[in-house]
């Protein structure tokens, strides 16, 4: 039985995992979760889950509304909050479906507790990915991916990982992916937000249309499989039925193929790896079914070769990354810059920046609110 803390119930995947645990309280037992704005089901799932100990949520008004309404049950708030909650409920696993940079230091701290990590914040590993790996090679706790690219290829790979080519990672190309540059221009947040096959949060469906998605799934892949950037290519797939795919020396192919239902990766990172699965093999891709593929175009994507730069040369560089993208695309999200505005900015930033090579946990800290300050400058100047 697993003592599972959920950060990021109301999310996407939180709200997700939590249709999987219904079905699963012999496996799973929920000591405590975490919402971000979306207080209005605290209540439901505290009646829904009797074994909840601890909740964390963003406003301090609230939480003390709240303790007061639930004096048998621990509430905290803020950032330190999700730190005190891991400390209190005594999880022994803790599924991070946070979006964004707050993702980070959580998933440090539950690591150095050697507790058991399955991992949905993309942003842990391309801002920390040295921290994350440096902990789990010194035996710190364990990581487990939820990423549906990286949930296949963790699979294709525990069936046979000698002699691989490449990681083939998939995309759908977003909801702009018939568009050309040009056409880019005045494209809108409601544009945006139209993925053509997955529903998801509004910051990773602009980060899909972007492509930047894409950029951080080449980072995670680098840290999780420990790949060189040379050996992780994007393949644009249209239906979004194969989830990502190994390439192997003699020229066959290995891809979980599969609807596109996050459920999967979700369950498959709560079981360890440890249930049954399916990988198929072909001496093409294009054999694995009806689908459509098209070839990666980096002149239409530019932002992708930023991967490359900060798998390659680490450091400051995914903090710089990470930081310019979440306050362009909320920028973008309020109407306050264009589409084409999020992909300049990161660029401006990250040619600009000083990179520092094996940076601690407080100084990736310092550089991440140092480039949003930059981007809400250049923002203010009109410089995008």
């Amino acid at each position: 039985m697993e003592r599972l803390l959920l950060l990021g119930a109301s999310g996407s995947i939180g709200t997700q995992t939590l249709s999987i645990l219904k079905n699963a309280t012999k496996d799973f037992e929920l000591v405590g979760f975490s919402v971000g704005k979306r207080t209005r089901n605290i209540s439901y799932l505290i009646k829904k889950y009797p074994t909840i100990k601890g909740v964390c949520m963003i406003s301090k008004d609230k939480m003390k509304s709240y303790q007061k309404r639930y004096p048998n049950i621990k509430f905290f708030y803020g950032d330190q909050g999700l730190l005190d909650l891991i400390d209190y409920t005594n999880p022994t696993m803790v599924e991070n479906a946070l979006v964004g940079f707050v993702g980070l230091v959580p998933t440090i701290h539950a690591l150095k507790k050697n507790l058991k990590v399955a991992l949905a914040n993309k942003e842990a590993l391309v801002v920390g990915g040295e921290l994350v790996n440096d902990l789990l090679a010194h035996g710190h706790g364990s990581l487990y991916p939820i990423d549906s690219e990286h949930s296949a290829l963790w699979k294709c790979l525990k069936v046979d990982d000698q002699n691989v080519d490449k990681m083939i990672i998939t995309a759908s190309g977003g909801a702009f992916r018939r568009l050309s540059r040009d056409e880019l221009t005045n494209v809108t947040a409601k544009d945006a937000l139209a993925h053509p096959t997955w529903k998801m949060g509004a910051k990773i469906t602009i980060d899909c249309a972007t492509m930047v998605n894409k950029s951080f799934e080449i980072i995670e892949a680098h840290y999780l499989f420990n790949y060189p950037s040379e050996k992780i290519m994007v393949l644009l797939h249209e239906e979004s039925h194969i989830h990502s795919m190994l390439r192997y020396v003699d020229g066959t192919y290995r891809a979980e193929i599969s609807k596109p239902d996050m459920r999967n990766p979700i369950r498959f990172a709560l079981y360890l790896g440890e249930i049954p699965f399916k990988t198929y093999t072909a001496s093409d891709y294009r054999n694995f079914g009806p689908y459509h593929f098209h070839d990666f175009d980096i002149a239409r994507y530019p932002i992708v070769r930023y991967a490359s730069k900060v798998i390659d040369e680490k450091g400051t560089y995914g903090a710089v990354f990470n930081a310019s993208n979440e306050e362009a695309v909320y920028e973008f999200l309020k109407g306050n810059i264009p589409f084409l505005a999020i992909e300049k900015i990161i660029s401006k930033l990250m040619d600009k920046h000083v990179n520092k090579p094996h940076p601690t946990l407080n100084e990736l800290i310092k550089v991440d609110k140092e480039t949003r300050e930059e981007v809400h400058e250049l923002i203010r100047k009109g410089e995008y």
